[in-house]
């Protein structure tokens, strides 16, 4: 899906400090000063600055490097059946975050007799994607009740198999839909069980519906951070960020504000050139730019993620002597986020009503 609503658009009525060219003296000072260095670990016993741990350590709540990619293999809760007499606005939803029909189209899997979860295993298709879009099998414990991914020493009398029909790769198409009733009629015949597949047509208008309901309600939010006068090393960016609770992230070039949350994607990631990570002598090099970014649509409205992006925005920018700019290089004027906090007080309320919460399970498969 293509994010139509982004913070260059919703700025731009609001116009901005064009940002003034710094005069040839003061490049001079800050080319004769260098690159600002992270302060020196002071002994034992005495006071001693925040120093960053091993640069290639991941923390838990990592998830952007993946994407929807990023959901395979998370230990997730099972899926109940929901009681359809319960309105929906009033239900309180129990299901597994792999399989949803608010965004899911679910194929359901009938065996002449239970099937063990070893005969299951052996049948699952290699792949659990059908072109962009992720798909999982699930079993209904024959013992528990529950649905979850198969496993040895089970039985399972019933499957479902579970498509998501958009993300931000866009609809659900007719040629993905036809890959995944391909890998589920054959994982189904290996099992002995007769598969009932939705309409292609009817799954591709729902996908194409979805699309552009996730695609006009997408929010994600950057500034930059831009030195005033000299640059940094990445020592100094990395101790910096350290003190306001980033780590490193799975990616090189990416900083991480993890969630409290395990398992959660980060509330915030901080960005900069990759080649300076990737550099033989990473503390050789300089940086100028950084680039704080929040995915609104990872974490729940209540954890305030918005308040958090604006006050590492002006903690980084006050420590790094940085201007806060838009990606055209504008300086940020108080007015702007402002504005910008009143447009994701609504996104929320229309989130919220078609079920689709920021933060929720089925918010973070969707805007992945």
């Amino acid at each position: 899906m293509t994010t139509d609503w982004n913070l260059t658009t919703l700025l731009a009525a609001l116009g901005g400090v064009v940002l003034v060219g710094l005069l040839a003296q003061g490049w001079w000072t800050a080319r004769k000063a260098g690159p600002r260095r992270p302060e020196p670990v002071v002994p034992a016993g005495d006071r001693q600055e925040p120093s960053l741990g091993a640069q290639g350590a991941a923390p838990a709540g990592d998830a952007a490097a993946t994407g929807q990619g990023a959901m395979d293999g998370a230990p997730l809760p099972d899926l109940r059946t929901l009681d359809e007499t319960v309105p929906a606005v009033a239900r309180t939803r129990k299901g597994s975050t792999r399989i949803d029909a608010l965004i899911d189209a679910i194929a359901t899997l009938t065996p002449e007799s239970p099937v063990s979860g070893e005969m299951a295993l052996s049948h699952l298709p290699g792949s659990r994607r059908a072109g962009t879009k992720p798909f999982q099998i699930e079993g209904l414990n024959a013992d528990s009740g529950d649905w979850e991914l198969p496993h040895p020493g089970q039985r399972y009398g019933e499957f479902q198999a579970g498509v998501q029909m958009a993300n931000r790769s866009g609809a659900l198409n007719e040629i993905e839909y036809s890959e995944f009733v391909q890998k589920i009629q054959g994982f189904a015949d290996g099992i002995g069980a007769m598969a009932e597949f939705p309409d292609m047509l009817d799954v591709v208008g729902r996908a194409r519906e979805l699309d552009q309901f996730a695609a006009g309600h997408d929010a994600q939010l950057a500034v930059v951070l831009r030195a005033r006068g000299a640059a940094w090393t990445l020592g100094f960016v990395q101790q910096g960020a350290l003190r306001h609770g980033f780590v490193p992230g799975a990616i090189p070039g990416r900083l991480v504000l993890p969630a409290a949350e395990d398992g959660a994607p980060p509330l915030l990631t901080l960005n900069f050139d990759a080649q300076v990570a990737l550099a033989d002598d990473p503390q050789a090099s300089s940086l100028r730019e950084l680039t704080l970014s929040l995915d609104v649509l990872q974490t729940p409205e209540a954890l305030e993620p918005f308040a958090t992006w604006q006050e590492a925005a002006r903690n980084l920018a006050r420590d790094f002597e940085a201007d806060i700019c838009d990606d055209r290089g504008q300086v940020l004027p108080l007015q702007a986020f402002q504005a910008i906090g009143q447009e994701l007080a609504e996104l929320y309320k229309s989130l919220a009503a078609r079920d689709l919460a920021a933060g929720s399970a089925v918010a973070r498969r969707l805007f992945s």
